[in-house]
C-alpha cells in the first residue's frame, strides 16, 4: 500500500511510484540509474532493463513478475496522463509534469512511502542493499551479485557477505573438506 498524499493526478503518481519502488528493489538499482532508464531500455519480452551505471558501463538486469506488472500498469495507465503526446521524453519514469524524474525526487518518494509503511531510515540505497543481501542469503554467487549491481571490483560487493556470517559458516562447514 502506497501513501496517497499527492494532489495532481494522484493515481498516476502512485502507479509511477510503485514502478519506481519495484525497480529499485527487484533490480538493485541506484537512484540515478532509475532516473536514466529509457523506454527503449525496458525489455519486457526478455525480462530485463538496460541500465547505464557508473562509469557509463551498461548492463542488463533481470526483473521479476511483480516489477513487470507494476511497470506495465504504469506505462499503460499512468505515463500517458503524465507525458504530453507531442513530448519526446524517452525516460521510463517521469515527473508529474512529464519531464525526466530528478534523482532527488527518487529519494523523496522512497522516504515518503517508507514513512507511510512505518519503515524509518529508508532510502533508495537501502533497497539496493536489501536486494544484494537477499540474493546472497538465498544462495546467489557473489560474482553474479557483483554483475547485477554493476560493481567494477568484487571487493565492493564483498561488503554484503559479512551480513550473513552464519550462512557462510554453514556453507563452509557443509562443503569444505577440512571444515
Amino acid at each position: 500500500q502506497l501513501a496517497s498524499t499527492d494532489k495532481p493526478r494522484p493515481q498516476a503518481i502512485l502507479l509511477r511510484d510503485a514502478a519506481l519502488l519495484e525497480l529499485l528493489y527487484s533490480c538493485g538499482l541506484r537512484a540515478s540509474e532509475t532516473t536514466s532508464l529509457t523506454l527503449a531500455g525496458y525489455l519486457p519480452t526478455v525480462g530485463v532493463v538496460r541500465v547505464l551505471g557508473k562509469g557509463s558501463r551498461e548492463r542488463l538486469v533481470p526483473f521479476g513478475e511483480p516489477a513487470r506488472r507494476a511497470i506495465e500498469t504504469y506505462l499503460n495507465d499512468a505515463r500517458p496522463t503524465l507525458v504530453p503526446e507531442a513530448s519526446s521524453v524517452a525516460n521510463l519514469l517521469v515527473s508529474r509534469s512529464g519531464k525526466p524524474l530528478p534523482r532527488q525526487r527518487v529519494w523523496e518518494i522512497v522516504k515518503k512511502h517508507a514513512a507511510y509503511a512505518g519503515l524509518p531510515h529508508t532510502y533508495p540505497h537501502k533497497l539496493r542493499h536489501s536486494f544484494a543481501t537477499h540474493l546472497l542469503t538465498g544462495g546467489a554467487d557473489l560474482r553474479v551479485v557483483q554483475e547485477l549491481l554493476g560493481h567494477a571490483d568484487i571487493s565492493t560487493t564483498q561488503i554484503y557477505t559479512h551480513l550473513d556470517q552464519p550462512r557462510l559458516k554453514q556453507v563452509h562447514a557443509q562443503h569444505h573438506p577440512r571444515a
